[in-house]
C-alpha cells in the first residue's frame, strides 16, 4: 500500500481492514478493489499488485474471503472475482472495533 505524503509502515496493518472493508459491498476482482481503495480515500492511498494479491490470498487461506474465476464485464478477462464469508464479516467487524481505538488513542498522543 502506497500513501500519498505518508510513511508506508504506518499502514501495512491496516491493509487486511481496507481489503475486507472494500469487499463489503459485494465481489469484486483485484483491480476493482484496489481502485476502490483509491475513490474511497480520494487518492490518498493505493494499494500495490505487490502487495494487493498476497494479502487477498493470506484472508482467502484464513476463510475470510472467496474466490472464484469469472469474466470482467468491461474487459471481457478472465479475473478472479473475491467475496467475503460470514467469518470475513465477523473479522472485518473486529478490526474496525481495534482500528477506531487504535485512532483514538493515537489522536489522544497527538493532539
Amino acid at each position: 500500500m502506497s500513501p500519498k505524503g505518508s510513511s508506508d509502515h504506518l499502514l501495512r496493518g491496516t491493509l487486511e481492514l481496507l481489503l475486507l472493508q472494500a469487499l463489503s459491498r459485494g465481489p469484486l476482482h483485484g483491480y476493482a478493489i484496489a481502485r476502490h481503495i483509491e475513490t474511497a480515500t480520494d487518492d490518498a492511498l493505493g494499494v500495490e499488485e505487490g502487495s494487493l494479491y498476497p494479502a487477498l490470498h493470506r484472508l482467502e487461506a484464513r476463510g475470510a474471503v472467496t474466490a472464484r474465476w469469472s469474466t470482467a464485464a468491461e474487459s471481457r478477462r478472465r479475473v478472479r472475482v473475491y467475496a467475503l464469508t460470514p467469518s470475513g464479516r465477523a473479522q472485518l467487524a473486529a478490526q474496525k472495533r481495534g482500528w477506531r481505538t487504535f485512532a483514538r488513542a493515537v489522536a489522544r498522543m497527538v493532539d
